[in-house]
């Protein structure tokens, strides 16, 4: 990561589309860490997502080894929305200032800023992810209670939600360790969800559909292994 830093960094000074170029290398740093410490990703469905098309991108979340995973999965260039604990992390926060939406989860006001910018980032064509748990699932469950700003965004823009969940990260980076074991991480990418149609009234109803179809994907790549 310090040996590619100034790829991630130096090309936004050029401005937004440039930015495509840090993507470029985090996918390479991303390979490079799969690799390097042992962890293939195996990823399924890629077919559920079209050339050209901008979505709202929404995961689950149990490990910082979702994020590699998740470069190597999105194609092009795409912006998350990232909590702004990661701006303390060496190295790894400047990238995220970089390439992210950062969020205070304590203030209201940010929360309502950040999603502005993700939604006129999508009007520019560019897809968005969000962890739409809100932080790293320490529990037993599956999948924590999806939060409303993903599905909000949604219907708004009327751009497709699309479900990616991953399977194994956690237990081989569990949330506040820093140890990483090698092993196999499985994501899968599910069919687009459309909101056509759907108003605000729709949004309890949109978020329980896509937690089941989200809950159904994880159980089916826990059977694989």
């Amino acid at each position: 990561m310090i040996l590619f830093l100034p790829f991630f960094l130096i090309p936004p000074i050029f401005g937004q589309k440039a930015l495509r170029m840090t993507y470029f290398f985090l996918r390479l740093w991303s390979l490079l860490f799969s690799k390097l410490n042992f962890i293939p990703y195996q990823i399924y469905g890629r077919e559920n997502i079209k050339p050209g098309e901008s979505y709202i991108y929404v995961s689950n979340h149990t490990s910082f080894l979702d994020i590699p995973g998740l470069c190597l999965t999105i194609p092009g260039q795409f912006r998350p929305l990232a909590k702004k604990e990661l701006l303390r992390l060496p190295i790894f926060g400047w990238i995220a200032a970089t390439a992210a939406v950062i969020v205070d989860r304590s203030s209201h006001e940010s929360r309502k800023v950040s999603l502005e910018k993700l939604t006129n980032i999508l009007h520019d064509g560019i897809s968005i992810l969000i962890f739409a748990e809100g932080t790293q699932n320490r529990t037993s469950s599956l999948l924590q209670p999806l939060k409303d700003g993903a599905f909000r965004i949604a219907l708004e823009t009327g751009r497709p939600l699309l479900p990616i969940v991953v399977a194994g990260a956690g237990q081989l980076m569990p949330p506040g360790r820093f140890f990483i074991r090698p092993g196999r991480i499985n994501i899968q990418i599910g069919a687009p969800i459309d909101v056509t149609g759907i108003d605000s009234k729709g949004l309890a109803e949109l978020k329980s559909r896509t937690a089941a179809v989200m809950t159904g994907m994880l159980e089916k790549l826990y059977q694989k292994d």
